[in-house]
């Protein structure tokens, strides 16, 4: 076996990631075909990432001219401690922007109950969209294995 089949997780193993990282490296493509790099909150919606933002930003309009996203999330600071999930896939907006925000706002702020978020996603929501993102293709790496 190589190395980099070595280190692969598992289908499971990637979703407990998922499941339990709160923050991801979001990639668009700029008009200029340049990368569009922003740290973004994330939910997930039926097991794919889902993650809002304004209708306004830069991502959004990255996304309505070209759906192609990537989507670094990882963890670990030394080599030996490395762990992280690559996955490409296409952007689709969602209707449920509310809903996806409060799962968000849950997972930024642990503990903080859903009375006290709820007028914060209500008002930001109605400056925002939401997206999931249908995977293309999932890279992962989990160097403790090494």
């Amino acid at each position: 076996m190589n190395q980099r089949a070595r280190i692969a997780m598992t289908e499971d193993e990637v979703a407990a990631f998922l499941a339990a990282s709160r923050k991801l490296q979001l990639a668009t493509i700029n008009p200029d075909g340049t990368p569009h790099l922003v740290t973004m909150f994330y939910a997930l919606a039926d097991g794919k990432i889902g993650f809002w933002t304004y209708g306004k930003a830069q991502k959004t309009l990255n996304i309505a001219r070209d759906p192609r996203v990537s989507c670094l999330i990882e963890a670990g600071d030394d080599y030996n401690e490395l762990r992280g999930v690559l996955l490409y896939g296409i952007a689709k907006q969602v209707e449920k922007t509310l809903d996806l925000g409060l799962d968000i706002a849950r997972r930024m702020t642990p503990g903080v109950p859903d009375d006290l978020l709820l007028p914060y996603v209500e008002q930001t929501g109605k400056k925002r969209v939401a997206f999931v993102v249908e995977p293309t293709r999932v890279v992962s790496w989990d160097h403790r294995r090494l």
